[in-house]
């Protein structure tokens, strides 16, 4: 189904204004829990009411995290980008623009919602548009009474499947570390995660083997080793749920769960 049929709604200029549009999702099999079989992107140039998209305020658009209210995404996105409303929409779509490399790399951004409209998962096109959010280490916005939160990129760390660092991956936790040096902490947490791809046993001695190649990392380059507390938590905290078919796809669709995340808990 083309999203072009969102036409018998209302008119553009009102929907932007009331956000009340009754558009059908173009992702097929979505349930209850905000997950679809098979995520379906609209066209930019037949489908966009913004097809020159716009350059989002990173800090914002990292902000964006599971179980968070329309109300609360429009004030951190703004309006979606193609006629999609408030009121009994399951997802939202974007088209965001990213400088990179010297030049200006497109990307639609997708948030499905579960029955109850909270957003639950979050899709990217290409896949790759993710990574374009993360430095060396992501911070994640979290509230002021919880623990400061880094979050590491498990691809940009270790090979695929592997709990060896790279030498990009050491690079990257030699930066947090320096960070880490010049900061009051009592304790620092890693947490390793894998995607689910692999056995559940397997999965979880591989999330402690990168927390624990991250520790001796962070060891290495001078933080206190009985300051790091490193557990893994196999596959169990998905960040997103993708169900390609096609191996390369899934692999690349399921990267945000593999990570190591760096909770650094301040002196009380």
């Amino acid at each position: 189904m083309n999203i072009a049929m969102h036409a018998i709604c209302l008119p553009a200029a009102l929907a932007a204004g009331l956000l009340a549009g009754c558009s059908t999702s173009l992702s097929r099999g979505i349930d209850d829990h905000g997950r679809a079989e098979e995520v379906v992107f609209p066209d930019i140039a037949a489908d966009a009411t913004l097809p020159e998209g716009v350059f989002p305020n990173l800090d914002n658009l990292r902000e964006v995290a599971p179980g968070m209210t329309k109300d609360q995404l429009y004030a951190l996105l703004g309006r979606p980008h193609f006629q999609e409303g408030l009121l009994g929409v399951r997802e939202w779509d974007y088209v965001f623009n990213f400088r990179s490399g010297g030049g200006t790399t497109v990307c639609q951004y997708k948030l499905i919602f579960d029955k109850a409209y909270l957003a639950q998962s979050f899709h990217w096109k290409p896949a790759q548009c993710r990574a374009l959010l993360a430095g060396p280490a992501l911070a994640v916005p979290v509230k002021a009474a919880e623990a400061p939160r880094f979050r590491l990129a498990t691809d940009a760390l270790f090979p695929f499947d592997s709990a060896v660092l790279q030498p990009e991956g050491r690079s990257e936790v030699a930066r947090l570390a320096a960070e880490l040096n010049k900061t009051a902490y009592e304790r620092v947490e890693l947490i390793g995660h894998t995607d689910r791809l692999g056995a559940e046993g397997y999965n979880q001695q591989l999330s402690q083997r990168r927390a624990g190649a991250v520790r001796a990392a962070l060891v290495e380059a001078g933080v206190a080793a009985g300051r790091i507390v490193a557990q893994g938590r196999g596959d169990r905290e998905p960040e997103v749920e993708c169900h390609q078919r096609d191996h390369a796809a899934l692999v690349a669709c399921l990267a945000p769960n593999r990570r190591v995340d760096v909770r650094v808990h301040a002196v009380r």
